[in-house]
């Protein structure tokens, strides 16, 4: 370029604008670390691991969902051309049993089946289909039996189970069981079976250590409790058995399932080689937890200005073949079984029961989501009968911090109620298709559906949610979490698995904040670190970030206490602020990216909230550590004569505590809204006499794109809970309660039917003789 080029161009660059500088720290929208690698299809999953010598896995996996086990012979599968192992209980060399809370599943079952795809043997060779074959060469002679798949029969059958049927029985008394009033409405509900249907292939790999250990590559959402139990069962310490955890697409339930994890290593064991088992899609619907089932019995007592007098409530869930976390899924469920609202009088029976049907557990809001669709369907029923709006009703009725849950435990967290249901209540409704033009409007049943106009009904409905955050019950929720920075660059080694949940965004915004440096990164979790527990209720964002915060804390300190000794004042007189060290009078000003070249900071702390203790023989205690509350209201068109429904708008208002991260909350409170879409319209996992019917995403109907309603998050309340660090509350399982009751209620107000089951079928929105 010649001089006078140069000269000519230098004015257009020197009025270029700066970049805009890239979101920072606590309140900005900083973007995942993963997300282009995801959108781009370029993120590792567990699926696409590899290793050298790399052998395949199968597991074979009973027929029946009920069966006497007479014989097993391996003979034929272990002759064939490149199997290198096959493995029945025989080979277990620990433990035989694992479970979450109460160790009663078998790592291979060894004398009853009891359910639907249960694993019996698992095999290792050189090809997935060698694999496979050989895992259907495993002869297995059944002595089939007749299923017990209603959890109603539980109670009067013969055991399933050495532990019996029932699992927990928990008798709610609360206030006075004479107490009755003026106006009295019953009902029975039931919840259907929902999948956590994880779009990514359930797999991982197994390779074995020179040690006599392994080591498991999977996408686990709790490693260490996932190690403790898998090391049990190899009969190995825990130090021997290591989980990475790799290739997690997320999660609204357990990750992966132990009785996927217990055969991957114990073929790599075995064999002495790698081995690789990637679930089929089929596998997963039978293996992996599922919502429980439940069914539900109430009655509502009111007074003639509709003020609730007394709830008595029967709660039933389907806890399949094991207890899993079926404890504390009916643990909320009691808890919960009156929603937000002030109840002076609660009578509530909780029971979960074993069945032979698939196993049930941790799905986003268990216990919650099921008591919630039967309480809000009472209300609507409380409000026809005394001819109030619903919203009004629910209004007189709501709960405020400070009163008492039917526990006993007092709300001491912010509980804004009213609010939220004032916020969507008050959000202008959409237009109805009448006023848009003909072309454009939007029937039930899609597009293409055979509706007509005038068989189509607008209707208006509400849904009241609450959750608890972190573990119940005296559960010790701890984390720890290590932060480290050199040479300007911050490090964060915490244990805590993101699932989408976005912990890691949030532990790089804590460390950006606190030390006033852009560039951090989260290490890759494996076991090795201190554990930070499991993934679900919002507990990463509380524990895990506080553990991180108070690391970060230590670290700022360490990095100030110099310059406040050489200045002469305390480290509280300083602050950092837009990437410098300033001091309160103005005579330190100095970059942190200065003040941090050459050292090497670091330091490791814990977080650990008030403890909890269990619900009493009468369901009475501090049991839960915060909860979190959502509004909803839903809009939704039926036609009356075919019974199908599209969801028009859903306003959500919600209890946020504090926005740590703008966007990031916003997709959160958006996909768990979808996810409550499927719940009252599409998903249910049918199990006829116990045996899983389509288990494909063919015979499962996921709600997709087309699906998904407008979702309006007309108001988010920051009203910072005290006890959590930054203030902030757990968001993605409160509109998983809420809305599927939001729809059922908009349902039940267009075509005037009860609307007593979930997901809603088309015979449920028929209105006959119009």
């Amino acid at each position: 370029m010649s001089n006078q080029a140069a000269t000519a161009a230098a004015p257009t660059t020197a009025q270029a604008p700066a970049p805009e500088p890239a979101p920072h720290g606590i309140g900005a929208s900083v973007p995942a670390a993963d997300a282009r690698s995801k959108t781009e299809g370029t993120f590792p999953y567990a699926a696409d691991l590899w290793a050298e010598g790399l052998l395949w896995g199968a597991v074979l996996r009973s027929p029946h969902p009920h069966a006497r086990i007479v014989s097993i012979d391996t003979s034929h599968a272990r002759t064939m051309p490149g199997v290198r192992a096959v493995i029945t209980h025989e080979d277990v060399p620990g433990t035989p049993l694992y479970g979450r809370g109460r160790a009663d599943r078998p790592v291979f079952a060894s004398e009853v089946v009891r359910h639907h795809g249960e694993p019996i043997a698992a095999v290792a060779a050189d090809h997935p289909d060698t694999a496979r074959m050989a895992a259907a060469a495993v002869i297995v002679e059944y002595e089939v039996l007749d299923p017990v798949t209603d959890p109603e029969q539980a109670f009067e059958a013969e055991p399933l189970h050495p532990d019996g049927n029932l699992i927990r029985h928990i008798p709610l008394r609360h206030g006075d069981p004479n107490a009755v009033g003026e106006v009295v409405v019953e009902g029975l509900y039931r919840i259907g079976r929902q999948d956590p249907a994880p779009i990514g292939a359930e797999a991982g790999l197994a390779v074995p250590r020179p040690d006599g250990g392994v080591e498991l590559y999977t996408a686990s959402t709790d490693p260490h409790t996932d190690r403790d139990v898998l090391a049990a069962c190899y009969g190995l310490p825990p130090e021997r058995v290591k989980i990475v955890v790799t290739g997690v697409p997320g999660a609204t339930a357990d990750r992966e399932d132990r009785g996927f994890q217990l055969p991957l290593g114990l073929l790599a064991l075995k064999t002495g080689c790698p081995v690789k088992l990637t679930a089929t899609r089929e596998e997963s619907f039978l293996g992996h937890a599922h919502r429980h089932p439940t069914l539900l019995r109430y009655r509502h007592h009111a007074d003639a200005e509709g003020k609730l007098v007394k709830v008595e409530a029967q709660i039933l869930l389907d806890a399949g073949a094991y207890a899993d976390t079926s404890s504390d899924a009916l643990a909320a469920a009691v808890a919960f079984a009156c929603g937000p609202y002030v109840v002076p009088n609660a009578f509530i029976e909780g029971w979960a029961v074993r069945t032979n049907n698939p196993p049930s557990g941790h799905v986003r809001g268990e216990g919650a989501m099921q008591v919630c669709a039967a309480y809000e369907a009472q209300m609507d029923k409380l409000a026809r009968k005394l001819g109030l709006d619903p919203a009004e009703l629910r209004m007189r009725n709501v709960m405020a911090t400070g009163d008492v849950l039917p526990t006993g435990q007092t709300v001491t967290c912010p509980a804004p109620v009213a609010e939220l249901l004032q916020a969507v209540r008050e959000h202008p409704l959409p237009p109805l298709p009448k006023d848009i033009p003909e072309e454009e409007w939007l029937l039930p049943g899609g597009p293409e559906g055979a509706g007509e106009p005038g068989a189509v009904r607008r209707g208006v409905g509400y849904g009241l949610g609450m959750v608890h955050m972190l573990g119940a019950e005296g559960a010790d929720e701890v984390s720890t979490a290590t932060v480290r920075v050199e040479n300007g660059v911050g490090t964060v080694l915490c244990a805590a698995v993101e699932t989408g949940q976005g912990f890691a965004t949030l532990a790089r915004q804590i460390v950006q904040e606190t030390l006033g440096i852009d560039e951090v990164h989260v290490a890759p979790v494996d076991t090795d670190q201190p554990p930070a527990g499991a993934g679900c209720r919002g507990r990463h964002t509380w524990v895990s970030g506080g553990a991180v915060e108070r690391a970060a804390k230590m670290v700022r300190t360490q990095l100030l206490q110099p310059l406040a000794q050489k200045f002469g004042m305390s480290t509280e007189l300083l602050q950092i602020s837009d990437g410098r060290i300033t001091s309160y009078d103005g005579v330190l000003s100095t970059p942190v990216a200065e003040a941090l070249q050459g050292k090497e900071l670091w330091a490791t702390a814990q977080c650990r909230p008030h403890p909890t203790e269990p619900l009493d023989g009468s369901g009475q205690g501090d049991a839960f550590v915060g909860l979190a509350f959502c509004a909803i209201r839903a809009v939704v068109d039926v036609d009356i004569e075919l019974g199908s429904v599209r969801v028009v708008e859903l306003a959500v208002a919600q209890d946020v505590g504090r926005v740590l991260n703008p966007a990031q909350l916003a997709a959160r409170i958006e996909a768990g809204v979808t996810q409550g879409v499927g719940i009252a319209l599409t998903e249910n996992l049918r199990t006829p006499r116990g045996q899983v019917r389509h288990p494909d995403l063919t015979g499962y109907a996921l709600p997709t794109a087309l699906d998904a309603p407008d979702i309006q998050i007309v108001k988010l309340v920051e009203e910072r809970d005290v006890v959590a660090p930054f203030g902030a509350k757990a968001v993605s399982a409160v509109p998983v309660v809420a809305s599927p009751a939001a729809i059922a209620s908009a349902v039940r107000a267009a075509t005037g039917r009860p609307v007593n089951r979930l997901p809603i079928r088309p015979q449920a929105a028929v209105v006959t003789g119009q």
